[in-house]
């Protein structure tokens, strides 16, 4: 065991288990437990003046200037121009492959220059009260601008459940229907982030480590100086993230563009093309990445910095994909368990007993409704193992989350229910507590809006969702907003909602994919919208944004955001013709709303009770939930136990759902990301602390940002132009951007042919 002061150590967790730190005038503290697994022994520091996290420490100052501007005009000009045009472009492209997507991170850098070139051209003087240049352009204005971007980088969920409407059920309702459905699953979402936020902001131990990256960026460009970064030598933060950042802009042209072996550098596979278990076992594409590597920086980050997520956390994440994906699966699949040797064994798609893309248009009558005398004479619906195993995974998170905060958590909750912000024992809480809070009435009666303007759009249009269902996937989302939330804000990994807001819905209202598509929407996706704006309010914590402005920065860039998303998604539609089309000759395809329409077919249609219950192909699969109720259990008994082992760092959520992303992600996404961390989060910041603590973050935003900037100059310059025309004969057909391509691994080769009888599976079913 690593030596450190034990006193030290009991007194951090002493103070902070519950104990009134009279002397210093602080309250009643926060209950961080000998048990945190982020709370590092060797590493706490000054925690009456900084955070006891070093994590923290490295990334977020420790000051704070409460006359430094923020909510200024140029800040929202700057932030709503964001809120315009990101929407407007990610929302063009979302419908197109290949596709580009502009994030937050290249809001984050562009709007450094463009604030410092506003501050020179705008006069310093006031219209009707407000001042126009008040100085220097600020970090905390740099931070408003960038949260305002963020709101609205991601295409609204809502925006597909009305393009699948009109393309899959030739429903197109005008745009009252699709603004109040836009709004309403955006903002709901706000209300309950911003009514949790003394669960999920307020508390030190909610790190959010994502933000950590934006929080170092922020310093770096700013060029802030705090006690965190330490006294190590060396360049400087600024001039470190610049050649980070060009050397990561400059490689990517090679992974992206040249030589995109590089990115799936599957080099086993090459060896043996045609070799279908080496295949499976080496390839990156539909087999279990046993070639470890990838040259590409976006497909290590692919599921999130390997550079932010805490060491701990990874290793659960890692234990998770090793045995289900590296142990289980091979196991189900070379034994043909749900007969899945006449599949690939790893792939996004479903089947039918031929092995082909699964026809749900087969299954339909003309109203979109199920046919069951269809079903019975096509196909059941197959998945490959590793899609299978993903299902089961996500019915284990689900139970395990709330299993895990009741037994972790209770008593947190409980204090935090009670607690004002200047009680916490958080140097940053404390410096926000000069701040006028948000008023609790201005989140509720957003939420209260929000509630009529979904009745309105339910009841209005035959949505065939009955507002019962509607406040039950709003108490879906409410339940489990706290549990998974403090989950991310602690490990970095969220818990997905999605596939038990499908199954619900899907043995509760059969056979209506549109109340699907919404019950999913609010039950889910509100939920993720809430921990989306917590993460934004503990970026605004951590750099000291006013809440005030916070609020209004948020509703207002979702407003404009939306409205953004629903103008350019109506305009493609009426505009470019055959859009959505599989042959659509601008590339405007639709994937995600293929994808999206397929999902209300299956789960809205076909039902989960045609594949999950008993007698059917994947009923086993339902266990899972057990599985993921009793586990957490046994880790918290060896914690109590024995308090100070490796007991503390079991976390089941994170180890179910910490490979959710599979599919779409696979091996490529997880093995290097895990390498990487190890290498990082563990050995670097273990035998190099001072490197670590001026230097990680840093690194991480440049490798981030310099892949966002050379992936969209790529898109932009080299792939869009010519309608993709350019280099399709040359740079695109040489070796290096085709070795990978021409491997059982990309062919998705299952290891059996289709019997001779034409089909594999049961010769009868029931439905």
């Amino acid at each position: 065991m690593a030596d450190y002061d034990e006193k030290k150590v009991d007194d951090v967790i002493g103070d902070f288990g519950g104990k009134a730190d009279h002397e210093n005038g602080h309250g009643a503290a926060l209950p961080i437990y000998e048990d945190d697994p982020n709370l590092d022994p060797n590493a706490i520091g000054d925690y009456e003046e900084d955070s006891p996290y070093p994590e923290v420490r490295s990334a977020v100052a420790n000051t704070d200037d409460v006359s430094m501007p923020c909510s200024t005009f140029r800040a929202w000009i700057i932030g709503l121009a964001w809120a315009i045009l990101i929407p407007g472009l990610n929302q063009f492209f979302f419908f197109r492959y290949p596709s580009v997507t502009i994030g937050s991170l290249v809001a984050q850098l562009l709007s450094f220059p463009v604030g410092r070139a506003f501050a020179l051209i705008l006069p310093d003087v006031s219209i009707l009260g407000v001042r126009l240049n008040p100085g220097p352009f600020s970090i905390k204005e740099h931070v408003l601008i960038t949260i305002m971007a963020n709101v609205g980088a991601g295409s609204a969920y809502a925006t597909d459940i009305i393009a699948v409407q009109r393309t899959y059920y030739n429903q197109i309702w005008n745009f009252s229907y699709q603004w109040l459905i836009v709004m309403a699953t955006q903002l709901i979402g706000f209300s309950i982030g911003g009514v949790m936020r003394r669960f999920l902001v307020s508390p030190p131990s909610m790190i959010w480590p994502a933000n950590l990256v934006y929080c170092a960026l922020f310093n770096t460009l700013h060029q802030t100086e705090y006690a965190g970064i330490g006294n190590r030598g060396g360049i400087s933060r600024y001039r470190f993230f610049l050649y980070a950042f060009m050397g990561s802009f400059f490689w990517y042209f090679l992974p992206g563009y040249l030589f995109t072996a590089l990115s799936y550098f599957s080099w086993v596979c090459w060896i043996a093309p045609n070799n279908i278990v080496v295949n499976h076992i080496f390839g990156d594409i539909s087999g279990l990445g046993g070639s470890l590597i990838t040259f590409d920086w976006s497909q290590i980050a692919y599921i999130g910095s390997p550079l932010a997520t805490p060491w701990w956390a990874e290793a659960n994440v890692a234990v998770g994909f090793f045995f289900f994906f590296w142990v289980l699966t091979p196991i189900l699949y070379y034994t043909n368990t749900w007969y899945s040797k006449y599949l690939p064994m790893s792939s996004r798609t479903s089947y039918d007993n031929t092995g082909a893309a699964y026809n749900v248009t087969r299954i339909l009558n003309a109203d979109a409704t199920f046919n069951r005398e269809a079903y019975l004479a096509y196909s059941p619906l197959f998945l490959s193992t590793v899609f299978a195993i993903s299902y089961g995974l996500s019915f284990a998170s689900i139970t395990s989350t709330l299993v895990h905060t009741f037994l972790y958590f209770r008593r947190q909750i409980w204090t935090q229910a009670r607690r004002s912000l200047s009680e916490q024992p958080d140097i940053h809480a404390r410096l926000m507590s000069k701040y006028k809070e948000v008023p609790e009435w201005w989140y509720a009666t957003i939420f209260v809006t929000m509630f009529v303007f979904s009745v309105i759009s339910l009841e209005i249009w035959h949505t065939q969702f009955p507002i019962y269902a509607f406040v039950v996937a709003l108490l879906i989302a409410f339940v489990y907003t706290i549990p998974i939330g403090m989950i991310q804000a602690i490990t970095n990994q969220q818990v997905g909602l999605n596939v038990i807001t499908e199954l619900i819905i899907g043995y509760w209202l059969p056979g209506k994919p549109l109340t699907m598509m919404l019950f999913k929407t609010y039950g889910y996706i509100t939920m993720a919208q809430a921990l989306t704006f917590a993460s934004d309010m503990k970026l605004g914590h951590y750099m000291k944004v006013p809440p005030r402005s916070m609020f209004w920065g948020q509703v207002w860039a979702t407003i404009v955001a939306g409205t953004v998303q629903l103008g350019v998604q109506a305009w493609m539609f009426t505009n470019i013709p055959d859009m959505c089309s599989a042959d659509q000759a601008s590339g405007f395809i639709c994937p995600s709303t293929q994808v999206f329409g397929t999902a209300s077919i299956i789960w809205g249609v076909i039902g989960p009770r045609n594949q999950f219950s008993s007698g059917q192909v994947y009923y086993a699969l339902v266990f899972f939930f057990l599985i993921g109720a009793i586990t957490p259990v046994f880790s918290y008994l060896l914690v109590k136990k024995y308090p100070r082992s490796i007991a503390k760092y079991i976390n089941f959520p994170v180890i179910f759902s910490g490979t959710g992303y599979i599919p779409p992600a696979s091996a490529i996404n997880y093995v290097p990301w895990a390498i990487v961390g190890f290498i990082f989060q563990f050995v670097i910041r273990r035998r190099h602390f001072a490197w670590w603590s001026k230097y990680n973050y840093v690194l991480s935003a440049a490798l981030d940002s310099g892949v966002a900037i050379s992936i969209v100059v790529v898109f932009f310059c080299l792939q869009y132009p010519k309608n993709g025309t350019i280099g399709l004969t040359t740079i695109e057909t040489w070796w290096g951007n085709t070795v990978y391509a021409n491997t059982a691994d990309a062919a998705y080769t299952p290891l059996r042919p289709i019997p001779e009888q034409g089909f594999f599976g049961p010769t009868s079913w029931s439905a």
